[in-house]
């Protein structure tokens, strides 16, 4: 008896997991339409997954619904992704207090090749924007708690656009190293200096998004 809303579920969740990756990676930029029919269509399912995974993101702040207009992928503004500061630090302060306890070698590994990837994609801000927002998806999986994750995912839209925001090209081969000081503290067990370095990455980034800001004409 349970088993048709079972799978309405998962079908719902596997729509929103694919159209939260293409409103990320930049396939469905900020304003473009998201026509239910058509997604539909193309995916192969109903209409009614793809309203609930609409409504889904919706509530995750990255899509936007206006009457006779219907959804479309919502511009996060510098103001949204500054009040997000203070939100992202608290959790991910606490995932590397929890990571640096429980991170595995593998995960450590995992960190130093983001970096590197950061570094080779410094010219190439998608790329880099990817590996800089898997670097901090891998603490959050590092720290084992489940409650935490699923808060870390609702702020997602505002992490990536945050980290494509504050990447001019001024500024852009710096970006791997500013993670440094984490992967270091979390190499050495220490969940203190762990979140403080998390925390005063955040902090700088911020910084940098005011400041770009400022310079945009």
């Amino acid at each position: 008896m349970t088993s048709v809303p079972f799978t309405r579920v998962i079908l719902r969740d596997q729509v929103r997991d694919v159209l939260l990756a293409r409103v990320m990676s930049g396939e469905y930029p900020p304003g473009s339409r998201l026509v239910e029919t058509r997604i539909a269509q193309e995916l192969g399912v109903s209409q009614a997954p793809v309203r609930e995974a609409l409504r889904d993101l919706e509530q995750l702040g990255c899509v936007e619904y206006a009457p006779f207009r219907g959804s479309s992928v919502r511009a996060l503004s510098v103001a949204d992704l500054l009040d997000a500061v203070p939100v992202r630090a608290a959790r991910e302060g606490l995932a590397c207090r929890l990571a640096a306890e429980r991170i595995t070698e593998a995960q450590l590994e995992q960190l130093s090749a983001l970096i590197g990837r950061m570094h080779a994609a410094a010219d190439d801000p998608r790329a880099e924007s990817a590996a800089d927002s898997e670097f901090h998806a891998t603490i959050v999986e590092a720290a084992g708690n489940a409650t935490l994750a699923r808060q870390w995912n609702q702020l997602l839209p505002h992490a990536r656009t945050f980290i494509s925001m504050t990447l001019p090209a001024s500024t852009r081969g710096s970006v791997a190293e500013r993670h440094v000081p984490i992967l270091d503290a979390l190499r050495r067990r220490d969940p203190e200096a762990a979140a403080a370095a998390m925390e005063e990455h955040l902090a700088d980034v911020a910084t940098r998004l005011q400041a770009n800001e400022k310079e945009t004409p």
